[in-house]
């Protein structure tokens, strides 16, 4: 593995521990957990509740949450879903009959129910070593007594202030004085501090059933939602062994439905008939096959996948090789597919954030968690200071006879997917990152830099990144592709992937999107490595 200069940032490792996460307080809460004599998943839960205060725009507990867990000493490999369900009275026949086309995209009637929190705990139960209170303080510590806003934080709001101000709740805490408060103001939410001690003292039922339930029920029921304290007292997470294919000799696990890693695996599966080394990293025909192979996995995906428990979704069909190679032989390397086809079943058969954190026992966890669109619902939930997801408006749609067409009790299939890779059993990487329908797109691109050319996790990571465009938005069609690539690119190969028929928009050098981390460890030494964006203000810790 090469370990080459010329990186933004310097590759940071360490022995005894790493965090990787988008924002410096979270990574310096979960390192501390850590240095505490805490866990992975103890690091992970608190540097997650953290991100869910000083990333208000990505994540909370309003939203949901994805993991993968690593156990060190066994290397049992476990996935936890944490995405909610519609509300019981969220029918298409609800919205059609009210003259929506689509799903609302914010506001109370796009909200699902939140599954983050019973996430977070059943994480805790399951692998965690330290008690709810010691895991919760950072972050109660921050909403209570505020945190100084980054530049970016300030943009984001600066960003959707129009949309926030049309809700009382949301503005009086991200638009105080009513407008976006500068860089270095101390966002304060005592409400969300509020909201986390009592859950802290009651554990979930607090949320799901008790007095947060019941305030988050009372304000929809006041304000024309759909959600009740029952849709609430429903939701149950999901433990499951995640998706896995082999790529190259390495085994790589992904989140399964409804979140959409299986996208990720397929476009895995049909590269590993191509030999990407030889055609070299970020080379014209590298871009062109990879672009391709998205359009064909995401094809997929929006033709087949939605919630297994209401739609039987082929799983074992849409990860074989056989399919692989199939859909691989639908790519023309001179020629970008202007339209892109679901393949053929035989009949027999949004704004979000990671991180990911690596113990001195060999323990890993890969989490992403998100409100699905920035700020989400763009809602505060009354007195509770927690932001609500938009995940059903997001995610559903209205079309009659699609396999994610909104229903009572549903999951939408979520754009939230993590991964984490081993060899021979052994952890090797553990990554992902924020995007929507980035996410796929840039975590393929991240683990073929690091499995096909070798490179180190900040190189991995820097690389000149690109995004297919439409993705799976159900009001767009699977067709009209646009190409948007950072310019660091190069003239020559952009160049000469307008030839072969790719509508490029060519972005600023540093503009495609995401937020990667990604922490490695050396097989022989056991050396951590780990990565983080400079496309953001995160940052990766070891000790």
């Amino acid at each position: 593995m090469t370990r080459g200069e010329g990186t933004r940032r310097a590759v940071v490792m360490a022995r005894e521990g790493m965090v990787a996460t988008a924002h410096p307080l979270a990574t310096a809460a979960g390192l501390d957990v850590l240095r505490r004599g805490g866990n992975a998943m103890d690091a992970a839960i608190a540097a997650a509740l953290v991100t869910g205060v000083t990333l208000p725009a990505m994540c909370g507990l309003g939203g949901d949450a994805f993991m993968i867990y690593y156990d060190g000493r066994t290397g049992e490999v476990t996935a936890i879903n944490g995405s909610g369900i519609a509300p019981q009275a969220a029918s298409r026949e609800y919205f059609v009959e009210r003259g929506y086309e689509k799903m609302p995209f914010t506001g109370l009637l796009s909200v699902a129910v939140p599954g983050a929190v019973h996430a977070y705990f059943t994480a805790m139960e399951r692998f965690g070593t330290m008690e709810p209170a010691d895991l919760f303080a950072p972050a109660i510590r921050y909403a209570e007594e505020g945190f100084p806003l980054t530049t970016e934080g300030n943009q984001t709001i600066a960003a959707y202030a129009e949309g926030m101000s049309r809700f009382p709740t949301s503005a009086e805490i991200y638009l105080p004085g009513g407008a976006p408060p500068k860089p270095g103001h101390l966002l304060r939410n005592p409400n969300l501090a509020r909201s986390m001690r009592l859950i802290v003292e009651g554990g979930p039922e607090v949320f799901y059933q008790g007095e947060i339930a019941e305030e988050i029920a009372r304000f929809m029921a006041e304000n024309g939602g759909l959600m009740t304290v029952e849709d609430l007292a429903g939701h149950e997470s999901v433990v499951y062994q995640p998706l896995q294919t082999e790529y190259r000799g390495y085994t790589v696990y992904q989140t399964s439905l409804p979140s959409q890693g299986i996208i990720m695996l397929e476009e895995l599966n049909i590269l590993s008939n191509a030999d990407l080394a030889a055609m070299g990293a970020g080379s014209a025909d590298t871009i062109h096959l990879m672009v391709e192979t998205k359009k064909l996995a995401f094809a997929d995906r929006l033709a087949y996948c939605g919630d297994p428990k209401f739609i039987q979704v082929p799983l074992e069909t849409l990860l074989s090789p056989e399919f692989a190679r199939e859909r691989f032989k639908a790519i023309d390397m001179s020629r970008a597919m202007e339209r892109c086809d679901a393949g053929i079943i035989p009949e027999q058969m949004g704004d979000t954030t990671y991180l990911c954190v690596v113990d001195r026992d060999g323990n890993a966890v890969s989490l992403i968690h998100s409100l699905s669109a920035a700020f989400g619902s763009q809602v505060v939930a009354g007195n509770t200071g927690i932001l609500l997801n938009n995940r059903a408006g997001r995610g559903f749609t209205l079309e009659e006879g699609h396999p994610n067409v909104i229903a009572p009790g549903k999951r939408t299939m979520h754009t939230l997917n993590c991964y984490l890779i081993t060899q021979g059993g052994k952890l090797r990487w553990v990554g992902g990152t924020p995007g929507g329908d980035g996410q796929p797109q840039w975590n393929m691109q991240v683990i073929t830099n690091l499995i096909d050319f070798g490179m180190n996790v900040q190189e991995a990571i820097e690389s000149p990144r690109w995004l297919s465009f439409p993705g799976t938005d159900p009001a767009n069609l699977p067709n009209d592709f646009v190409l948007r690539i950072e310019g660091r690119a190069g003239a020559e190969v952009i160049e000469d992937l307008r030839r072969r028929g790719h509508r490029v928009e060519v972005l600023g050098d540093w503009a495609a999107g995401g937020a990667a981390q990604v922490i490695e460890v050396d097989p022989e030494t056991g050396t951590l490595f780990g990565g983080s964006d400079p496309r953001t203000e995160g940052l990766a810790l070891g000790y």
